[in-house]
């Protein structure tokens, strides 16, 4: 039995559009979308280096 709500990470390579035809291709509807930063420590501090974006998709029926 596969999921019915999944959450998918753009990879770092990948478009917008790729993601979500990737995602589209596995037979899933995008119905949420969260961005989170990731930090690198450098020493005592932390730094952002990228935008992870990810989408919750919902199996289609």
């Amino acid at each position: 039995m596969s999921k019915q709500k999944m959450w998918f990470d753009r990879e770092e390579d990948e478009t917008l559009e790729e993601c979500l035809e990737r995602i589209q291709r596995l037979g899933y509807t995008v119905v949420a979308r969260r961005e989170k930063p990731l930090f690198k420590q450098v020493g005592e501090e932390y730094i952002p280096i990228r935008q992870q974006t990810q989408f919750q998709g919902i199996k289609n029926s």
